[in-house]
This record gives C-alpha cells, sequence and structure tokens, in this order.
C-alpha cells in the first residue's frame, strides 16, 4: 500500500522496515493499519514492547493527565513531599536497556509498586489529589492500602479501546489477581466466585482427584479407545500388547512377534535368571507357541509359559537336578492349561485351550532342555567352525514318519501334513509325554529356544546357525530382533518367538570342556 509504504521504521517498536513490509517482523504490528492512523492523525497510542511510553506531543493532554498540581505520567516530577525516616528513595526516571519482551521482576505481596500507578489502570487521581503532603517534622506514617478505583475511572477504563497484545507493554498485560490453584481455588480456599472450597466450580472428579485419561489411538493420537479396541474418532484398530514383545535380562533376551498373516499373536515366552545357592545365576527361558485350530490359544500359551518358568525358579536354586526341575515345569504347565476349559468349550463343540512348549535351563554347567510339540530349540556354538546341533525331536506327524522309516525328512516336511502335531499341552491331549534331555557343551555358544514361526525359515541346524549373528552370545538381544527381522523378512506366514540363552554367561567363563 501506498501509506506503508512511506513508513521507514515501525511506529509501535522502532524497527527499521524493508520496502514492500506489510506487517513488523518484530513486533507483528499491522503496518497498513498504523499508517492509515498516521495519515489520518488518530491518537491512539502505540505502546512498545520494551515497556518505554513515549510522551505525548506537546499541548495535547493525554488520556487519564492528572489534574492540576498532580505530575503527568512521564514528565520530570518537582519538588515533593519531603520523605520520613526509612521511607525508600524515589526512583529516577528509567531509560529500557533491557531487550524486548523481558518482564519486569514480580513486586512481593503487600509492597506496593515504586513510582506511580499506570495510566489506565483504574487509579483514581481526585482521591489521591486529596491526600495531605507530610510536614517537614512529620513523622512517616505507614503506606496507604491500594485504593479502590472510582466508578466513573472504572467506566473510563471500560471504554478504553482494547489492548493489542502483540504489541502492548508485557506489564500492562499482567493478571496479578489471585489465580486458581490446581484444586480449583483460590489461595484463601474459596472459588472464583467466593464459594467455600470451589463447589460447584468443575464438572469432573472430586476436588484433588486428575482428571482420568484413557490412552490414545496411534494413528490420529486425538480419539479415545474403545472396548473392542478401536479408535472412536477414525476407527483405526489399535494394536494389542502382545503384537511385539521383547525383553531382555542381564544374561538372556527374548522377542516375539505376531507375523504378516496372522491377526493376533499366540505366542507368549518367559525368561528369568534366579540366583544359585553357590552365588551363581541360572538363565531359564520358556517359550510356547498356541495352536491355531484350538480356542483361547493366545491365553494357554500365556499360562504354560508363566507357569513352567515360575516352576523352574523355585525348584531349581533350591538344587533340584535340572533335568527333574524340568520335568515338573512341564507338568506344571499342563496343569495351567487345563485349568483353563470350561464347560462352555465343550457346549460349543470347541477344542479346548492348547499350546506347545520348549524350554532350556542352564545351570552349573550344565544345559536341559525340555519340550512337548513341535516347537524347538538349537545349539549354536561361538566358533562357526564347529558343528550346531538341533536338540529336540518334534512331535509331528512328520517326525513319527521319518522315524518310521516311511518318508525321507525332505519328503515328510514337504507334506501338507507335515506340522499336525501329535503332543500338545491341553485338556484334550491323548497322553502328555514331556520330554527332557541333558548336554554338557564343550564350549562357548548360545541356546536358541524358537516357535516354528523361526524354523520354518531355518529348518536344519546349519541354516539356524547361518541365520544367528556372530556375536549373539555377548548381545542376546539384539541376536532375537535379528531372527525375528529374518522370519519376517521371509515371509512371516506364522507368529515368530526366540529367546536366546548364552553358554556359559558372558561373565561366567568358557564353561566347562
Amino acid at each position: 500500500m501506498a501509506q506503508a509504504d512511506q513508513l521507514s521504521d515501525c511506529p509501535s517498536c522502532a524497527e527499521p522496515l524493508e520496502e514492500g513490509d506489510l506487517f513488523c517482523g518484530a513486533c507483528g504490528a499491522d503496518l497498513r493499519a498504523l499508517a492509515e492512523q498516521t495519515a489520518a492523525g488518530g491518537d491512539r497510542p502505540t505502546i512498545p514492547v520494551n515497556g518505554a511510553l513515549p510522551p505525548p506531543p506537546a499541548g495535547a493532554p493525554a488520556s487519564g493527565t492528572p489534574p492540576a498540581g498532580a505530575p503527568a505520567s512521564g514528565a520530570p516530577a518537582g519538588p515533593g513531599p519531603p520523605r520520613g525516616h526509612g521511607a525508600p528513595e524515589p526512583t529516577p526516571a528509567h531509560t529500557p536497556t533491557e531487550p524486548d519482551f523481558t518482564l519486569p521482576p514480580a513486586v512481593p505481596a503487600g509492597q506496593a509498586p515504586v513510582g506511580g500507578p499506570a495510566r489506565g489502570a483504574g487509579y483514581d487521581w481526585h482521591e489521591r489529589a486529596t491526600e495531605e503532603p507530610a510536614g517537614p517534622g512529620a513523622e512517616a506514617s505507614p503506606p496507604l492500602p491500594p485504593l479502590a478505583p472510582s466508578p466513573q475511572a472504572a467506566a473510563s477504563a471500560s471504554q478504553e479501546t482494547p489492548v493489542d497484545p502483540r504489541t502492548a507493554d508485557p506489564q500492562a498485560l499482567r493478571d496479578d489477581s489471585p489465580g486458581l490453584t490446581p484444586d480449583g481455588l483460590t489461595p484463601d480456599g474459596a472459588g472464583p466466585d467466593g464459594a467455600a472450597d470451589g463447589a460447584g466450580l468443575l464438572d469432573g472428579p472430586a476436588s484433588g482427584e486428575p482428571e482420568a485419561l484413557g490412552p490414545r489411538c496411534v494413528a490420529c493420537g486425538t480419539g479415545t479407545i474403545d472396548d473392542d479396541g478401536y479408535c472412536e474418532h477414525c476407527g483405526h484398530k489399535q494394536p494389542h500388547a502382545r503384537d511385539h514383545m521383547e525383553h531382555e535380562l542381564r544374561y538372556l533376551a527374548a522377542a516375539s512377534d505376531r507375523g504378516l498373516r496372522h491377526h493376533r499373536n499366540e505366542d507368549f515366552f518367559a525368561i528369568d535368571a534366579p540366583m544359585m545357592a553357590d552365588g551363581t545365576t541360572a538363565t531359564i527361558a520358556v517359550v510356547c507357541d498356541g495352536v491355531s485350530s484350538a480356542s483361547r490359544s493366545d491365553e494357554a500359551s500365556a499360562a504354560a509359559a508363566e507357569a513352567a518358568c515360575a516352576s523352574m525358579c523355585v525348584s531349581v536354586p533350591r538344587g533340584v537336578h535340572t533335568q527333574t526341575a524340568m520335568h515338573e515345569a512341564l507338568i506344571a504347565a499342563a496343569e495351567a492349561v487345563n485349568a483353563l476349559a470350561t464347560d462352555a468349550d465343550a457346549e460349543a463343540q470347541r477344542n479346548a485351550p492348547a499350546c506347545t512348549i520348549v524350554s532350556a535351563v542352564i545351570a552349573g554347567g550344565l544345559l536341559t532342555v525340555g519340550w512337548v510339540g513341535d516347537s524347538r530349540a538349537y545349539w549354536v556354538p561361538e566358533d562357526r567352525t564347529a558343528r550346531a546341533a538341533r536338540l529336540t525331536e518334534d512331535d509331528s506327524w512328520a517326525a513319527q514318519m521319518v522315524a518310521a522309516g516311511l518318508m525321507t525328512e525332505a519328503d515328510a516336511y514337504a507334506d501338507a501334513r507335515a506340522h499336525a502335531i501329535t503332543g500338545w499341552l491341553g485338556a484334550d491331549a491323548y497322553d502328555l509325554d514331556p520330554h527332557t534331555a541333558s548336554f554338557k557343551p564343550d564350549r562357548p555358544g548360545v541356546v536358541v529356544v524358537c516357535t516354528d514361526g523361526l524354523w520354518n525359515y531355518a529348518e536344519s541346524a546349519e541354516e539356524m546357525a547361518a541365520a544367528v549373528p556372530p556375536d549373539a552370545r555377548t548381545r542376546p538381544l539384539h541376536c532375537a530382533q535379528h531372527l525375528v527381522g529374518y522370519a519376517l523378512d521371509a515371509g512371516g506366514h506364522d507368529n515368530v518367538t526366540v529367546a536366546l540363552v548364552p553358554f556359559p554367561a558372558p561373565d561366567e567363563g568358557a564353561g566347562s570342556a
């Protein structure tokens, strides 16, 4: 605009302007409005952001000018009344040197600010003019309490143009009225309307109780989640806590993922490292795979894993042989799954909750594994020139065909019936036959405990060893994450769960020969 182009600096904050500026780059003032106001000869005061008030034009009385006999705001004060003993020194005129937007120090409670009140703040100059000055020998009187604004001053203040917060003095924008405490009360214990205890102030919970905030949608970030797990705002299905799980202890780690095809994760794991009586640490890992054709198989896998791990955490530190402790743990896991079966499952002609289980425990230099079903455990030595080994035998149709000599292993696992299991934990299991085996490794390595969601893509011991990172014994969580990603990259057709148990523990030496 032509009028805005004539301004060389901002009338509000004196910021130099460039040709074509429509707004001040420092205070944000609308230069077109200010230019039009200046051209029209408007008398609206512009309050700079640094707190300094420009002097009014000569001969032009400003709004709120005190009556004759009282010094105008910003004008040199004449000889004032003599100060009593102990009265504060008068404050000299202040030339602002601090940067913009710097707030002045807060005035302590009960102490009036030094200097006269700000213009337009509701101060009654008529009442102030009637005060009698103290005589030369008069004692200093205590400071007067703040005076209430007169009706005329209040009416005058209400008719003033609202202050633009972008260009106003921060001091003029301060609200020194008593605020509300977090429980909705003023400092004297009353609500904003004077009601005791803030009665009727809030529609939420009682005073002192924070408002309950539910989980928010991971997609839109604003919607709340309904009981079915969907966002009430955008309808996005929220991920379940079991869709991806990771856990690491000092000596071992495990990870689990839903995979790319299933709608939920029916795998579960449990790991622990109880202290032995001799001060060494035992390491325990349990991995379970819910049977897809069973009802509530996710509950079965969780119950079995937790029951087996808890059983070994009690028996192994007491000195029970690890193979005996493993057998007892598998029985405890089976009982936990059996307890999930209900009459409703039978009435609805649904299979009872069921799962497979595989576990490994290392204590006193001995490695013991136990299993029911087709979940597996592998031994992968740290020296990859040594031979890796599979430590378990599947309870499956394919394994039975191979054991009976009716099919080769390659042909059996290529058959559509290969993964039909012949052993599992559950109330409808034909015959519980827990398997256990103990080994005494002669070199450092790692035990890989996993479900078929992983070993489907690395079936042989050599293939599994090739998939395991070289630093698996010292970085078990990294290895677990890597193997889960390996299965997902290969297709992720099933839930994937793997636990890594180093042998020996990284701070326990090389183990027994």
